[in-house]
């Protein structure tokens, strides 16, 4: 009997247990192939160095490694049917090419460390795809908010009229927001980046594993110290990735929504091109913001993940549960998800129009309130007093000012946005995500 499972013994699970255990894993496990193959590398090297291997062993093992690692870049891997998961496939062609040398790379190794392991590097690499796509996006927001700095606009508390403000001071705020959320993204970063590798099902192995040599050769900071807590980091990974990636969703859902509203008739301060909005079945005149709204539900619904995440790994007693298997299909989606609203953010944001002139409309007289109170103190009048003189001329509807300029000097004002301390708390930000040494660490993983 063909064992297509590298744990199967004799008996043959009932058909309906495996499409119920198995579910849409094999689509996931696609993803995971390459990742699959470079931990296997570093698996292989570690065993050759700790003699359970020999050198002759470790290169036919590297060879077939390094050609499944090509045909998936070829797209030419696929998960056979009735192979359970991408552990198995790879195994299994190893065998098949190799004989009996392809049965001992999985000596002191688990599924369980092993699809821990190609997660966390799936998730490494996803992490440096999405830094690329934040920061071509906080540079947009920098420059446009460079651009239309001159350009006044109103600023609103409770919805209320406030305060004057800008479009520079507007956009540069989502750009100083999306920074920030880097933090979040860094503390999950240095979750992904300990090597699980050697924990095995979760209690070891008897075999004289080197764990700081995998650690190494595949570009992990440092290793999980206990075996039973890097099982356990399984499902706390993915909660807090999907709360990283949920404060990028919330910076853009506020973003959205702002847009929505100044699009409105009744506002008027942004506009697109007909090519970026949609129209109406009967109304000839609509423009609406179907991409903004779509950005507005999708981030939302991020924004739900952690707390789906979090409850889903409640009550787990210490080891392995296969439950675990399906937070895959919850956070995966979010990488794809979060792209994408950035990339539409980044094209709307590209194309956005503002209207000029916008507070020389008489009723936005009372947005500067604040400006003659201060211009009062300025002038000797305590405080207080001119607040109240102020508000009775608001009361009596005798509040008027003419606006010459607007003398706000302190940084992140609108007369100082302060843009390239934005940019360079950017730069030092993204500096501490190690990818240069990462990525050549894992080019000569394949050399070795």
């Amino acid at each position: 009997m063909k064992k297509n499972k590298i744990w199967q013994k004799n008996s043959v699970p009932l058909k309906e247990v495996e499409r119920f255990t198995v579910g849409n894993d094999p689509d996931f496990d696609l993803l995971l192939a390459p990742y699959d193959v470079m931990g296997s590398l570093g698996h292989a090297f570690m065993l050759k160095e700790i003699h359970l291997i020999s050198q002759e062993e470790y290169d036919q093992l590297k060879s077939g490694l390094i050609q499944i690692y090509d045909e998936i870049a070829a797209g030419k891997f696929e998960i056979a049917e009735g192979v359970e998961d991408v552990h198995s496939q790879v195994e299994i062609l190893l065998t098949e090419r190799l004989g009996d040398v392809g049965k001992k790379l999985h000596s002191g190794r688990s599924r369980n460390d092993q699809v821990l392991l190609d997660l966390k590097l799936y998730y490494r690499a996803r992490i440096e795809g999405l830094l690329g796509k934040v920061e071509g996006l906080i540079d947009l927001f920098l420059d446009r908010a460079e651009e239309l700095k001159s350009d006044l606009m109103p600023g609103y508390t409770h919805s209320q009229l406030a305060m004057p403000s800008s479009f520079g001071l507007w956009l540069s705020s989502f750009a100083e927001g999306l920074v920030e959320d880097l933090d979040l993204l860094f503390a999950a970063f240095e979750l992904v980046n300990k090597n699980p590798l050697g924990s095995a099902a979760g209690y070891g192995s008897s075999f004289p594993l080197d764990r700081g040599l995998t650690t190494h050769v595949l570009g992990f900071e440092k290793a999980h110290i206990n075996a039973i807590n890097a099982q356990n980091s399984r499902g706390k990974t993915e909660r807090n990735l999907a709360f990283a990636l949920s404060g990028f969703a919330a910076t853009l859902n506020r973003f959205a929504a702002d847009s929505i509203l100044f699009m409105n008739q009744h506002y008027g301060f942004i506009s697109f091109p007909d090519e970026l909005t949609t129209g109406s079945s009967i109304m000839p005149h609509k423009k609406n913001p179907d991409v903004f709204e779509i950005i507005r539900a999708q981030t939302t619904s991020m924004m739900v993940k952690p707390q789906e995440l979090n409850a889903f790994i409640a009550n787990y007693t210490t080891g392995y549960h296969r439950d675990l298997q399906l937070t895959k299909s919850i956070l995966i989606p979010l990488f794809d998800q979060l792209e994408d609203c950035i990339q539409m953010t980044q094209l709307m944001l590209e194309n956005m129009q503002v209207k000029k002139d916008i507070l020389k409309d008489d009723k936005y007289r009372y947005l500067f309130t604040v400006e003659a109170v201060n211009e009062r103190v300025l002038a000797g009048v305590p405080f207080r007093e001119a607040y109240v003189q102020v508000g009775e001329e608001v009361e009596a509807g005798a509040f008027q000012y003419e606006l010459k300029a607007l003398n706000h000097t302190h940084v992140g004002s609108i007369g100082n946005l302060s843009l390239d301390l934005i940019k360079k708390e950017k730069e030092e930000k993204l500096e501490k995500f190690p990818y240069w040494i990462i990525n050549e660490i894992l080019g000569d993983l394949f050399t070795r």
